[in-house]
């Protein structure tokens, strides 16, 4: 059995616990949350676990075999320091790595020889009809020339102190929220990127919020073009007014054999119950010679679909770095990933603001 301390008890954070509840050997056994309520309800969602009063609290409690961290964007850093220096442990850090640019060389400069794996969180991947398609796109395209990304979905949720209205704390949408699809082109291509273009910008949603006096600044739409130097080159087109799609993801890829997609629905939660039963993610395989579509479902568990938002891919990433944990496997999602989606993400938002392209 591996005891986990989570640092960060707010919805995301319930998820990764109802996840690893499903751990044969994990479990969380400690909490954090400046907000006690939160503490509280995720102590007890984990079936007992302690709540701490501090981060420093946390750190100092025996028997901890890994930390997860779940803290609003802009802590991230902060927490990942006082681990360094207080407890070092392995660490599954929740997306964005970073939010700032010069937090790039200091997190370099942090983990140089750190003794332990530490894994950034990126849940798409293992979403089980885009993990279909990362395995077959090679064969089912003949290499991948243009891979294309839409998310059409619901607005950000509410937070907790309303941190995410505002690019200061998120690092902006193409990071915040953005950064998953940014990691799976660089997984999907086997390539860094040398170019980014963006168009992107606030249109419909939380303009008639105020917080503090101060209208939020998150954008909501946007197109991002990203040039790779394997020469492919991927889109991202996202739309978070856009809640009334049958899916929420469609990823494809294109090469001179024949095109591979993936649709996958938004959380079941979201669905109307007056439209029947939530939509079934789905992969499509389209040869070019001889034409002729191949459709195949991708169930998901139901039992992952309940334990989160994610297609059950938080179950999936949790199984490997409990793994990883017992001496089993390697870190799939390294610091290095992670910090090449923000360094996108952030490229990006320079780009949209700008209004010209960024080279890496």
């Amino acid at each position: 059995m591996k005891h986990y301390g989570l640092i960060g008890c707010g919805m995301m954070g319930h998820e990764h616990i109802n996840n690893i509840n499903l751990l044969p050997e994990g479990r969380v056994s400690v909490v954090y949350d400046p907000v006690d309520e939160l503490a509280q309800s995720a102590a007890k969602l984990a079936g007992g676990a302690a709540v701490a009063e501090s981060l420093d609290a946390l750190l100092a409690q025996d028997g901890l075999d890994a930390l997860v961290i779940v803290s609003p964007n802009y802590l991230h850093v902060d927490n990942l320091r006082q681990i360094v220096k207080t407890r070092p442990l392995p660490i599954l850090v929740e997306k964005p790595l970073y939010t700032r640019p010069e937090d790039k060389d200091a997190l370099d400069e942090l983990f140089a020889g750190y003794p332990h794996p530490v894994w950034v969180a990126m849940e798409y991947r293992y979403m089980p009809p885009v993990a279909a398609l990362i395995e077959q796109a090679e064969q089912a395209t003949g290499g991948i020339a243009m891979l294309s990304v839409r998310e059409h979905r619901f607005p950000f949720l509410p937070k907790i102190g309303d941190w995410n209205r505002f690019n200061e704390n998120t690092g902006g949408t193409l990071v915040e929220k953005c950064c998953h699809f940014f990691d799976l082109m660089r997984l999907i291509l086997k390539s860094d990127p040398v170019r980014v273009m963006a168009s992107a910008g606030q249109t419909a949603n939380h303009l008639d919020e105020r917080y503090a006096g101060r209208v939020p600044d998150i954008w909501d739409n946007g197109y991002v073009i990203v040039d790779f130097d394997s020469g492919a080159r991927a889109m991202l087109e996202l739309c978070m007014f856009a809640e009334g799609s049958t899916y929420q993801e469609e990823i494809s890829a294109v090469g001179p054999k024949g095109k591979i997609e993936c649709f996958v629905p938004g959380p079941g939660r979201f669905w109307p119950e007056a439209l029947g039963a939530a939509p079934v993610p789905e992969l499509v395989i389209s040869p070019r010679s001889p034409k002729g579509p191949v459709r195949s479902e991708i169930p998901v568990d139901p039992t992952l679909l309940e334990a989160g938002d994610h297609n059950g891919s938080t179950f999936y990433q949790h199984q490997r770095f409990n793994a990883v944990l017992h001496g089993a496997g390697a870190v799939e999602v390294t610091l290095a990933d992670g910090a090449w989606a923000v360094q996108i993400g952030l490229a990006a938002q320079k780009s949209a603001e700008s209004g010209q392209a960024v080279y890496f």
